[in-house]
């Protein structure tokens, strides 16, 4: 009998995205896959580095979702583990979970992808910056969402620092200064925080209002009670949310905060437990959206007007492919992502996105349920609907509906809810998956 060749896959990204997605594709037998990672090493943002690169993760940086909310379907973190790893000990991680499952000899290290052409035949090919020129039968794009700063349009010229949090690493370089962080999201509210143990004042103005959440309730991590009552009907979730959110924090407006008017659900969460007490003891002031810029001075929206030395603008990041021509797929200033489950491109069938969502929750467990999708449909087990294009522009339009107008939603996901469509299309249950689980030891 003779033996049918397997695709070849290329996979664009070893982060914690694309190392998932090489680990499930070689699980379900398909071994013709090459990853190109511009690192020495896997692991994405979490590669730590002092100096500005494309890492996002700063000194002190530990995730926001807690890690038996974060981790990988069929692979568990440690035990001794905190709730919250440190980017340190989730590099580790991660590492261990590439090593675990044979990732790494598929990998090309310190290769980056120059420009990716589709060919006839819904082929593949893929220039890189070394000269070499490969083709492949399936792309699989896995570069993640967090490394192209989106930079804020300031109404003046600022004379003093202006830098993205993207290239905050320590908070050493802020000491005796007076700092202005822009951006009530977790990055803005860690930026704020960490600046003043050390600045001689720091601000942060929010130009719009924010659900700030404790990342413990009753000494446990907040994400497991909202994983408790995902089930609930929209309202009776938001009730109970923000009966819970009054128990732990209060009023909003007791901190110098707006208080959001919308449904917890509608907005991506910032989980930060010290930023209200920063706020209580003095240490950040909060300040309104910025209504003019003259030299190192600024002038906010309620009349308030300050000096500053830097400013940090902790205002997103761009959705960025820069091996893609334009003309081909950007999302850089787009409000609407049309990719049917976050995933796939109506117009281009041997084309898969892995990671590119924004969970309310961690990605990681969402990158992987993905990457088993990803395996079912290139070896031709999952139905690929005929109106895909239709179902596309139907899941924008749920985003645009259940969620915060804004860049930062346009791939916001409900997690549970997603996790689950995700398996079920991919012909699998959680509950089986768990019971196979491994622990990094």
């Amino acid at each position: 009998m003779k033996k049918i060749p397997q695709p070849r896959i290329c996979v664009i990204g070893a982060g914690c995205s694309g190392i998932t997605a090489v680990k499930n594709l070689l699980q379900a037998g398909l071994e013709n896959v090459v990853c190109y990672e511009q690192n020495d090493q896997v692991g994405g943002n979490w590669i730590f580095s002092a100096k500005d690169s494309h890492s996002s993760v700063c000194e002190t940086t530990h995730i926001i979702s807690s890690k038996r909310m974060s981790e990988y379907l069929d692979f568990a973190m440690p035990d001794d583990y905190p709730d919250y790893p440190s980017h340190g000990q989730l590099l580790r991680y991660f590492q261990s979970y590439a090593e675990h499952f044979g990732v790494l000899p598929h990998i090309r290290f310190n290769t980056r992808v120059k420009q990716v052409q589709k060919l006839d035949k819904e082929k593949w090919s893929v220039a890189l910056e070394n000269g070499m020129q490969e083709v492949f039968d399936y792309l699989v794009v896995a570069n993640g969402h967090h490394s192209v700063p989106r930079m804020p349009s300031l109404p003046g010229k600022f004379t003093g620092q202006l830098i993205h949090a993207h290239s905050y690493k320590f908070n050493k370089p802020f000491e005796g200064k007076k700092v202005l962080v822009i951006g009530i999201g977790n990055s803005g509210c860690d930026c704020a925080v960490e600046c003043s143990r050390v600045a001689d004042f720091v601000a942060i103005s929010a130009r719009s209002a924010q659900y700030i959440i404790p990342k413990f309730f009753m000494g446990k991590p907040s994400d497991h009670y909202n994983d408790r009552i995902y089930w609930m009907p929209k309202w009776l979730h938001h009730y109970v949310s923000q009966a819970i959110l009054r128990i732990t924090v209060g009023k909003y407006e007791d901190y110098g905060l707006l208080s959001p008017k919308k449904n917890v659900l509608s907005m991506h969460p910032t989980m930060n437990s010290e930023l209200l007490y920063k706020i209580k003891h003095g240490k950040v002031h909060v300040r309104r959206a910025i209504k003019k810029v003259e030299g190192k001075q600024v002038t906010f929206e309620n009349g308030v007007i300050e000096e500053y030395d830097t400013i940090i603008a902790a205002t997103g990041y761009k959705i960025s492919f820069p091996f893609f021509e334009k003309e081909f797929i950007s999302y850089e200033n787009s409000d609407r992502v049309p990719l049917y489950l976050r995933m796939f491109h109506p117009e281009h069938s041997t084309l898969a996105f892995v990671g590119l969502c924004q969970p309310q929750g961690a990605i990681w467990p969402l990158s992987d349920a993905q990457s088993r999708l990803l395996a079912a449909d290139v070896l031709g087990y999952w139905n690929r609907p005929d109106n895909i294009k239709q179902l596309a522009e139907a899941d924008s339009d749920f985003i645009e509906k259940h969620f915060n107008k804004a860049k930062r939603h346009t791939i916001e996901v409900h997690y549970q809810p997603y996790l689950r469509k995700l398996l079920k299309e991919a012909g699998l249950k959680l509950s089986d998956i768990k019971k196979e689980q491994l622990v990094y030891e």
